[in-house]
């Protein structure tokens, strides 16, 4: 018996929306990666893009546990001498929730093609509102992904 490998025209892709308020960073990424990647589809294939479009809103809202906000930080360099640059998470997550959400997912995604081509499936914005309502998103309950309380 051969082995299956899905065809493009065979893929269908279903739009979900995650409301990132009070979810820890990097279980929700885990999570969202799995689905852009196609994991949660029994035509799963490592080599085909088989997943689903992904809606990040409230990424503002994100939460880093035991202090990392403070602790980890991003760096970027502009490749000339002592251009080394580093921006703390707790900034980062002020100036540009958007960015670190990104980041976060980015790398748990395949480093190639294939990687690049399901990042344009993640869709994140800062706040509630997002412009992909005609696609009519069905909202993402992740059960893996913790919520942690407002006070916490």
């Amino acid at each position: 018996m051969p082995t299956y490998s899905p065809k493009p025209s065979e893929i269908t892709r279903a739009w979900h929306v995650v409301d990132a308020d009070g979810l820890v960073l990097g279980r929700m990424a885990t999570e969202i990666a799995a689905i852009l990647r196609g994991k949660h589809k029994p035509i799963f294939a490592p080599h085909v893009d088989t997943g689903d479009h992904v809606v990040v809103v409230n990424a503002a809202k994100v939460v880093l546990t035991s202090d990392k906000a403070h602790q980890k930080f991003a760096y970027r360099h502009s490749g000339y001498p002592g251009g080394l640059r580093a921006t703390s998470y707790a900034d980062l997550l002020a100036d540009h929730p958007e960015d670190l959400v990104t980041a976060a997912i980015r790398g748990m995604l395949p480093k190639n093609r294939l990687g690049r081509q399901m990042l344009t499936k993640l869709k994140v914005y800062a706040g509630p509102d997002h412009p992909h309502e005609a696609q009519s998103p069905v909202p993402l309950d992740l059960p893996a992904a913790r919520r942690v309380a407002a006070g916490a």
